[in-house]
């Protein structure tokens, strides 16, 4: 009967270190956090100019292209916090 073969060990290779954390601009918190604030400020003005039939320039000329203008910015936000680290 044939011998099988003996199997012979790996050689150990210890793993690369990591490189060393990533760290977010310095920029990147304080211009989240301006935008979701922004984009709710802006919602939350058309809202009550709205209601109450207080004509405001700008904003009574884009009716309801406001909340596209809001949420536009709260969005912008929640992308630059997957940049966040």
């Amino acid at each position: 009967m044939a011998k099988s073969k003996v199997r012979k060990k790996a050689v150990y290779t210890p793993p690369q270190k990591s490189k060393a954390p990533e760290v977010s601009p310095r920029w990147l918190v304080p211009t989240m956090v301006a935008l979701w604030l922004i984009g709710l400020a802006w919602i939350a003005v058309f809202y009550v100019t709205a209601s109450t039939g207080t004509n405001v320039p700008f904003m009574s000329d884009l009716h309801n292209w406001n909340l596209g203008i809001g949420f536009a910015a709260i969005i912008l936000g929640v992308v630059l916090s997957t940049r966040w680290r």
